[in-house]
């Protein structure tokens, strides 16, 4: 079975969904992607769902998890999306990895919609200059998704 990476942020609803959906795109097969929040909003937020569309990646099927569920799970990498998800990150079972990078949360953003997009755009387009730089590098190690 396929390494799983773990991405968190505190209320799993912005940040650690369009880092899921970007890495999931450029690991392919290689790798299980999953996304979770300690505190979880129990959403996705729909901003959210939109910036993805407009790069062509769909996550309206994600939906917001408890951390708490991978506790069983064999989590090969976790990488946290804010800093209160990084205090708040627990040890899971078989984690080889762990990262931090931090981004804004988007979910914050005020304004009209679009002024809101702006900022959910560019979030975006920074989670996804680091997570699809992330994945050629572990995909370069070895043609695979190694540890």
């Amino acid at each position: 079975m396929p390494p799983l990476i773990l991405i968190l942020c505190t209320g799993n609803s912005c940040r650690s969904h369009l880092a899921e959906g970007i890495l999931r795109a450029a690991l392919g097969d290689a790798c299980r992607v999953a996304s979770a929040g300690s505190k979880p909003a129990g959403y996705v937020h729909p901003l959210a769902v939109k910036a993805m569309a407009e790069i062509g990646l769909d996550i309206s099927a994600h939906t917001s998890k408890h951390m708490d569920e991978f506790l069983t799970q064999n989590v090969e990498t976790v990488i946290t999306v804010c800093g209160n998800a990084d205090q708040a990150c627990p040890m899971f079972p078989g984690q080889l990895n762990r990262h931090h990078w931090g981004f804004d949360d988007p979910a914050h953003a005020t304004g009209s919609e679009e002024e809101q997009m702006q900022v959910f755009r560019r979030v975006r387009d920074e989670i996804r200059r680091v997570f699809e730089a992330y994945a050629a590098g572990r995909l370069d190690q070895a043609g695979r998704c190694p540890a």
